[in-house]
């Protein structure tokens, strides 16, 4: 029972979540937006998430993601925090921190832009990935979050250190998220996200936004 319900929560926040549209961003300086979801798996509320976009000086957007999930049955306890932090400048990912705390330890990814180049280095649960990358990264896991994603078909996965590949659902503002055999949906309305489904053989986790 324990290894279930340990590998349902890896399976949530190791697909959390991906900087920024410019046309989407604030046009105050210092503006920030803030978004907040509830986590949910079958009907039972066991997290939170909060979103953050804050438009800065010198065309700088830093995204802050923070999940906290605490599960606790009969004799049972998990906790999970997971937080992303990435910063962009012009449009283009200049780092990406991510960074989570569970009972099976602590972990940590980091995405460097190099003046050429991206260092990578993701170091999560059961995940050991080092890379480099000379293709700009503008679009990422967080984006999604405050911005549909329209005409993008990859999103930079800061966990992984790699990409999902994004795919059009079958109604309209619906995404396919996929990475490795693995599936998410997002799903907006007028461009804003109001629900995300991480999906997976035992049972989906659900994000929504609080009221």
């Amino acid at each position: 029972m324990n290894k279930v319900l340990f590998n349902l929560l890896s399976l949530w926040f190791v697909f959390l979540p991906l900087l920024a549209d410019s046309q989407s961003i604030p046009a105050s300086a210092n503006a920030t937006d803030t978004r907040r979801y509830a986590i949910e798996v079958a009907g039972v509320k066991v997290g939170t998430m909060t979103a953050t976009r804050q438009l800065q000086a010198h065309e700088t957007v830093t995204y802050t993601l923070v999940s906290d999930v605490k599960v606790n049955f009969l004799v049972y306890k998990l906790k999970v925090y997971y937080k992303v932090v990435n910063v962009f400048r012009q449009g283009q990912l200049q780092v990406s921190v991510v960074e989570s705390r569970t009972n099976r330890g602590n972990f940590l990814s980091r995405t460097e832009w190099k003046k050429d180049h991206y260092d990578i280095v993701a170091e999560q649960y059961k995940h050991s990935y080092r890379a480099t990358q000379t293709t700009p990264i503008t679009f990422a896991v967080t984006n999604l979050y405050f911005t549909e994603p329209a005409d993008h078909v990859t999103a930079f996965a800061e966990y992984f250190g790699d990409q999902f590949t994004l795919v059009p659902g079958k109604k309209p503002g619906t995404y396919q998220a996929h990475r490795d055999g693995r599936d998410d949906e997002y799903q907006y309305e007028r461009g804003r996200l109001v629900k995300i489904i991480k999906k997976n053989p035992l049972k989906n986790f659900i994000i929504e936004p609080l009221p």
